[in-house]
């Protein structure tokens, strides 16, 4: 069967099917403790094209891939536990749930992992599940909630300026409510020159498919004072 029967062949599956049936358990490297639900070059959806995904009714699957920008904020969080420990936690755009799960690794109080892809609500179950943790999925757009947060965590999702330009403002005015945030970015914009600083920086492994290399310098941001 080639790749476009496969897709045909997956119209019509419900959620959990879905992912489970295109994804294989992997650790991404830089966080070996954490196991996820992921596309792999030999599964269909990692060769699906945009057109293909629109049929199914998905859109591109973010939940599927481990980002570096994630990945890198995953590990530092599992390094630094204190970050989190104890604390009010909004994982935002979280996909898979990767950081999230790290937060709850790391001892954080509460933990809302956020993502308006409904899909990847369920691939976040799953990934829950499979690392025995727990924390609440939320599928509303939260840009623009004050919220109660003492933390928020965003891992790669500045990877379009449309995106960026609404995100970071609110990003920044959380800072002013005493909410620490804390960016996971493998270098898409010049955080730098936004009022951040990079405060660690990691080399993540990620997919040639849906970036433009496969190995990107990913680093963890947070605005300055």
């Amino acid at each position: 069967m080639n790749t476009q029967d496969d897709i045909a062949a997956m119209a019509g599956l419900a959620p959990v099917e879905l992912i489970t049936r295109n994804t294989a358990i992997t650790a991404p490297r830089l966080v070996p403790e954490i196991e996820l639900h992921l596309a792999t070059e030999e599964l269909p959806l990692y060769k699906a094209g945009e057109e293909e995904l629109a049929a199914l009714g998905i859109g591109s699957p973010y939940w599927a891939f481990a980002w570096s920008g994630g990945q890198a904020l995953a590990r530092y969080i599992l390094d630094k536990p204190k970050t989190v420990t104890g604390q009010r936690v909004l994982d935002f755009g979280a996909g898979s749930g990767l950081v999230a799960i790290a937060a709850a690794i790391a001892g954080a109080k509460t933990i809302i992992a956020a993502d308006i892809d409904p899909i990847a609500a369920h691939a976040m179950a799953l990934n829950r599940k499979r690392n025995e943790v727990d924390f609440e999925i939320e599928t509303t757009d939260l840009i623009g909630v004050r919220g109660n947060w003492d933390v928020l965590l965003v891992g790669d999702v500045c990877y379009d300026k449309e995106i960026a330009d609404r995100l970071l403002p609110w990003l920044r005015e959380q800072t002013t409510f005493g909410c620490t945030v804390l960016i996971g970015d493998p270098g898409r914009f010049i955080l730098r020159d936004l009022g951040l600083e990079s405060i660690a920086s990691f080399h993540a492994d990620t997919t040639g498919i849906m970036e433009d290399n496969d190995l990107r310098n990913a680093r963890v941001w947070q605005f300055t004072d």
